[in-house]
């Protein structure tokens, strides 16, 4: 890039961020009313607009199967009639929920008579970088307006032509509501240093959510100065306990890692008590195997069962994203916790078991942002909570855990209220 084009860009960066300062403080103080109107639009128009966001999504099909893109990252490209249906149902959902900005907390009356309180906020201007998935520019987009954030939208490269139609869409919504048109910006340009500019604008942008793979987030994690909401990975875990039901485990197994293999949520390690492994492997694995799915296992798991592959060291650290499965067999509980604390990315972890001492037990020691019981790992999406679309699935302790939702794009600020009372006065 020549010096010049750099500045250009540099320009551009600041400028959007100025205009998404400006719009917050509009947004901020928008009728939940108005808000949703927004979204009603932005659902419609996606339904009568298929036929054209298809056709632009197909400039990027073609692009990335052309440039060898990984299938798992291809299937997560495209938006079928299914993906945009799902898109405009999710803006419905979200344009009928509570809207959390104003919401007050319990009210504490301190000895004077003053009440104390918390109110919750917008967070101001959210950056959001992402990969692949041009429905995260319509999920990110509806929970930042409606949550009162404005938002700069950073899609990847081999998302542009369908994120700057979806630009369209949300362009249209908003001015159906009567909103600012920069309440929502998506930026149009694939240059990567736009996103070393986005997260160093500390003046103008209040936190950043990467949607990505591990060099996306590392490269943000080194170099942001903004704050991030983020995950690494999705290396999750179900353990098998040997007071589980057979029959169930093997259909929460099998739903765990077949969902779909694309997903963050997606069972990669499977860990099996060694005095049920011999009910549940043998017809678990078969049944894997005849769905195409690479098995590697630990030698216990080898002797038990066929066709399995050697599992390396590495195999119990990776995020696959695909038909492949790692799988242990343990003696005890705690060897299967201590695997989770040892190689888990602290995402989603699941017991399979009959016997609540032990969920229990389990539930609470576990430390990542979704402990489940009886229950397969795909659970883990907004939709699924009741939140309705996410922002992200954040495995940080602060701000958020979990998928984000509306309330965690908010934040809290202490409202007092009192007549006159006096510090230093009784």
């Amino acid at each position: 890039m020549t010096e010049q084009n750099q500045d250009q860009l540099t320009q551009d960066m600041l400028l959007m961020g100025q205009q998404a300062r400006a719009a917050s403080r509009i947004i901020r103080n928008a009728s939940d009313a108005q808000k949703s109107k927004a979204l009603l639009a932005m659902a419609e128009l996606l339904e009568t607009n298929k036929a054209h966001l298809q056709a632009e999504n197909a400039k990027d099909i073609e692009a990335a199967e052309k440039n060898g893109l990984e299938p798992a990252m291809v299937e997560r490209l495209k938006l079928s009639d299914q993906a945009l249906n799902t898109m405009a149902t999710g803006l419905r959902q979200i344009a009928a929920m509570p809207d959390p900005v104003g919401s007050v907390g319990p009210t504490t009356k301190r000895p004077n008579g003053m009440d104390v309180a918390q109110m919750r906020v917008p967070l101001g201007v959210i950056g959001i970088i992402y990969e692949s998935r041009p429905n995260v520019t319509i999920d990110a987009a509806a929970l930042c307006l409606k949550s009162g954030n404005a938002t700069i939208l950073r899609g990847g490269s081999e998302a542009f032509h369908s994120n700057q139609a979806l630009g369209q869409i949300i362009q249209q919504g908003l001015a159906a509501a009567d909103l600012p048109e920069h309440a929502v910006q998506v930026v149009a340009t694939t240059d990567r240093n736009a996103v070393g500019l986005l997260i160093t604008m500390t003046d103008y942008v209040d936190v950043i959510v990467p949607r990505g793979g591990k060099g996306l987030i590392a490269r943000l994690t080194a170099d942001a100065k903004v704050p991030l909401i983020k995950h690494l990975d999705g290396n999750c875990h179900i353990y098998i306990d040997k007071d589980a039901n057979v029959e169930k485990a093997q259909r929460i197994a099998i739903n765990a890692k077949t969902y779909r293999y694309g997903i963050c949520g997606t069972m990669e390690t499977l860990l099996v008590h060694h005095e049920i492994a011999p009910a549940v492997l043998p017809e678990l694995a078969k049944t894997l195997q005849d769905m195409q799915v690479e098995l590697r296992g630990c030698e216990r798991t080898r002797a038990l069962i066929s066709g399995v592959n050697p599992a390396e060291d590495l195999d119990w650290e990776t995020e696959y994203l695909a038909p492949i499965l790692a799988i242990r067999i343990v003696s005890h509980l705690d060897e299967a916790m201590d695997h989770i604390e040892k190689y888990s990315s602290e995402h989603t972890e699941s017991i399979v078991t009959e016997n609540l001492t032990t969920a229990r037990r389990f539930q609470r020691e576990v430390d990542s942002s979704s402990v489940y019981i009886n229950l397969p790992t795909c659970f883990a999406d907004g939709f699924e909570y009741g939140l309705g679309a996410e922002i992200g699935i954040s495995t940080n302790r602060l701000h958020a855990r979990g998928p984000v939702g509306l309330e965690g794009l908010t934040t809290q600020k202490w409202v007092l209220t009192g007549d006159a009372q006096l510090r230093g006065q009784k």
